[in-house]
């Protein structure tokens, strides 16, 4: 399947610390361990694999955050990398329906079909005169995944990532160009389409809603706010041949499966280590001051390169006062990005009576249009499937996620209290759907932005990278390669975002980068 692995005397010297045992992280680790490179990965948690990790409960077994994988198809980002450290890809099926939206007062839910005849006909039944847009997406779709694929450098930060672009370039890729400052919302007004123009029918709001829902879940911002090339992807992924994937087992199974690579090719991942601070001198990393949080010791690990798997947020923290001159705008501009999302989640064990006939994997919930698409108002919901492994015979998961402003959890008194109220608020919302009485209800938790500060270490427990905005998406994003040499960013605060493929492919590039040194 794969090649053997590289001799590490072809390499010897290139010492790699990585900071964060997160997909991103994993994935560049076990590259770069599989290339001949000597590589430490560090991370706070007990568990490796970040907001795509899982716990054990009572017999239930809970994705912490990510519940769906893309990349799993044939030529797929997943795909690819684990041909190339010879790993076989993991157990799982395709969702089909991706994901079953129900709108405030609907019975009958949206279904995105994997089939994409289904799936225009849906479409085009639930929101009637709105192909021109659905059109117009898969235009800018093909030529845009046919770039992707051809894996550019975004945003390029030196001549080799600008010839990485430059290579991946096609005529066909200048169709989209047009379209480079151009909103979700924007194109929807410029085809008639806008909810809030004079005489608009009822169409255009729910079409607009079911936008700004989907497009919260991949982009973190409404479609008045999400880049329309970011979009085309993102509404287009559903369909086949690409497509979600529900994996057998957990989510843990990607990570189990990268920290295997990584060791078996000779490196090293230390749990319950955080990595306090990234050195420099002379505008290059030279180590990192590593903590054992079990003991509190601290040493300094020598590095040529640090691969950073954690929020810009968090590089900016590790960085401090004493990163190099030339950092100072990088520094700027992270702080003067609008605030993060945080998520609250609701992990419920129950009795699978409380689970619906013919129920699909994904739901999403949105319950009143005065609302936000935040808090409990909106819920995205994952179910476990019978014999995929999160829970006992006779028995389901229920994992039911909202977005939550971050502030409030931090600045509250009384936490304890807000937090019951959010998970008796999400089950009572629930119970429209599921049966959740009480004696079908086996196991409850939930989780805030302050517990995936605690066991993510990300930047006050926000999640799902940076809004996929004009001025943050692709080419005006984040690069890998940061100002400071031999620092690396990976993970979904870079291109091409959020998402196991998203950070996947940040990891491939970061690979490739070092290596072409």
């Amino acid at each position: 399947m794969g090649q053997a692995a590289p001799s590490r005397q072809a390499s010897s010297g290139r010492r790699i610390v990585v900071a964060g045992a997160g997909i991103g992280g994993l994935t560049a680790a076990a590259l770069l361990a599989r290339r001949g490179y000597a590589v430490r990965v560090f991370d706070q948690a007990q568990v490796a694999g970040g907001c795509a990790s899982t716990f054990r409960r009572r017999g239930f077994t809970f994705d912490v955050g990510a519940t769906q994988v893309a990349g799993l198809e044939p030529g797929g980002i997943h795909h690819q990398i684990f041909a190339e450290l010879d790993l076989p890809l993991p157990e799982a099926t395709p969702c089909d329906p991706a994901c079953a939206v129900f709108l405030p007062g609907e019975s009958e839910p949206i279904r995105v079909w994997r089939d994409p005849a289904a799936w225009q006909a849906e479409r085009q039944r639930q929101f009637p005169g709105s192909e021109p847009f659905w059109q117009l997406m898969q235009r800018l779709f093909q030529p845009s995944w046919r770039f992707q694929a051809r894996q550019p450098v975004l945003p390029p930060r030196s001549l080799w990532d600008l010839w990485q672009l430059a290579q991946a370039l096609r005529p066909d890729t200048l169709t989209t160009v047009p379209y480079t400052f151009t909103t979700v919302g924007q194109v929807l007004r410029q085809l008639g389409l806008a909810a809030d123009a004079p005489g608009a029918p009822p169409a255009n709001r729910r079409l607009k809603t079911f936008l700004d829902l989907q497009l919260k879940l991949y982009s973190q911002v409404s479609a008045d706010e999400t880049a329309v090339l970011y979009a085309a992807t993102a509404l287009s992924m559903s369909q086949a041949p690409q497509g979600l994937w529900h994996l057998h087992g957990s989510m843990q199974v990607l990570s189990d499966s990268l920290e295997k690579a990584l060791l078996r090719d000779g490196g090293l991942l230390q749990l319950n280590h955080r990595v306090q601070h990234v050195h420099t001198a002379q505008g290059r990393v030279t180590g990192v001051t590593v903590e054992d949080q079990k003991t509190g010791r601290t040493w300094v690990e020598a590095a040529d390169h640090v691969v950073a798997n954690v929020t810009v947020q968090n590089l900016v923290q590790l960085l401090g006062d004493r990163a190099p001159s030339r950092y100072r705008g990088y520094q700027r501009r992270v702080e003067a990005l609008p605030p993060s999302s945080g998520a609250f989640v609701l992990y419920l064990g129950v009795d699978a009576a409380a689970i619906p006939p013919d129920c699909p994997p994904h739901l999403q919930f949105f319950y009143d249009y005065d609302g936000p698409i935040a808090e409990n108002n909106t819920l995205f919901v994952s179910v476990s499937r019978p014999g995929d492994g999160r829970a006992p015979e006779g028995k389901a998961t229920i994992v039911a996620s909202s977005f939550t402003d971050l502030s409030p959890w931090w600045q509250i008194e009384d936490y304890e209290a807000l937090k019951q109220a959010y998970t008796e608020g999400a089950i009572r919302r629930l119970s429209s759907y599921f049966d959740l009485q009480r004696e079908h209800i086996v196991h409850v938790e939930a989780a805030t932005p302050r517990t995936f500060a605690r066991f993510t270490g990300r930047d006050r427990g926000a999640v799902g990278g940076l809004g996929m905005r004009i001025g943050t998406f692709g080419p005006f994003g984040f690069a890998n390669r940061t100002p400071v040499g031999g620092l690396w960013l990976v993970g979904d605060c870079t291109h091409p975002g959020e998402g196991t493929a998203g950070v996947s492919y940040s990891a491939q590039t970061v690979a490739k980068q070092i290596g072409a040194l």
